[in-house]
């Protein structure tokens, strides 16, 4: 068993609640999954050549072993070329994908191999048992243009949905056909970094929420300072996002994650490189604009910073 470490600050905040005990103690310590893993792409490439699947699974019938074979190698070979599909609200998914994807690839062919092999898995302490609408759903995904042939993206995107709720999913507690465009299959911000520290391990700093804007007051130096201290995330209004003209765009709510790895500002125009499913986006937008669409930032502290 893995020793949980509180920081100072979160030690004092349980200290001023009424009901403070040893056990909301022990209790806080439990969701603090230890450190991320660590791995290389050799090493998840290496487990698959090794890997013999039978051609199909009972558990997942519509997921063809050989597609479900090539897209795992394909997520390894090219992380950044994760695609949460069509029309979908996997966008959350995808995005955090880039973490086990760039750093811990291994991790992630183990537990996906699991998956189609005994129908369920765990990671780190997390135990994942599809409900079986779930199970049948993977692989039969159509109109949602390159996942329609990624029965393993499917399957991630699917059964993460279906373990991690928030109350998007007050109405929409099961899987039926369709629901990865509702909000069954959305991920608000609480959802989005749960999944980051409790699953994958990471510690975060994290602003902003779901309806109101995080009051940052110098975005470019908070900005800045979040990609020297690891991944870091956007959530944004995704319809501000890719239109061409922003003053004729129409309010909208944070539906979008992205990854933003530079920004640099000169004459008040800021240049940001971000990963946005598929491949790095460049692009130059006024701080104003970027202010308008920001609902929400996440970022790692991988590299060791502290605030």
């Amino acid at each position: 068993m893995k020793i949980c470490y509180l920081r100072g600050t979160d030690y004092i905040r349980l200290m001023k609640r009424p009901l403070f005990s040893l056990l909301s103690v022990l209790l806080f310590a439990l969701t603090t999954l230890g450190e991320p893993g660590h791995s290389t792409q050799q090493e998840a490439l290496a487990f698959l050549q090794e890997l013999k699947l039978p051609d199909s699974s009972i558990y997942w019938p519509n997921a063809r072993s050989r597609l479900f074979m090539e897209n795992l190698r394909h997520n390894v070979q090219y992380p950044l070329s994760m695609y949460q599909g069509s029309n979908t609200n996997f966008c959350g998914y995808a995005a955090l994908s880039y973490l086990p994807l760039n750093n811990d690839p291994l991790q992630y062919v183990k537990f996906m191999a699991a998956l189609f092999l005994e129908g369920k898995a765990t990671w780190g302490r997390i135990h994942f048992d599809p409900a079986p609408e779930v199970m049948r759903a993977a692989g039969t995904l159509r109109f949602k243009g390159v996942l329609d042939i990624h029965p393993a993206d499917q399957m991630w995107f699917l059964v993460l949905a279906d373990h991690f709720r928030s109350y998007l999913n007050f109405f929409f507690r099961k899987y039926h056909a369709g629901s990865e465009d509702s909000f069954w299959a959305a991920c608000n911000l609480g959802k989005f970094n749960r999944i980051v520290t409790r699953l994958l391990g990471y510690k975060i700093r994290a602003v902003g929420s779901d309806l109101i804007r995080p009051g940052i007051k110098d975005l470019y130096a908070y900005l800045q300072k979040a990609i020297q201290a690891g991944t870091t995330f956007l959530y944004v209004n995704n319809t501000y996002l890719h239109v061409k003209n922003h003053d004729k765009s129409k309010f909208g709510f944070p539906t979008h994650y992205i990854v933003l790895s530079d920004i640099q500002m000169k004459d008040d125009i800021f240049t940001i490189i971000y990963w946005d499913y598929g491949g790095r986006t460049l692009r130059q937008v006024t701080p104003k604009f970027l202010k308008k669409i920001l609902y929400g930032v996440t970022y790692t502290l991988n590299n060791g910073h502290e605030e």
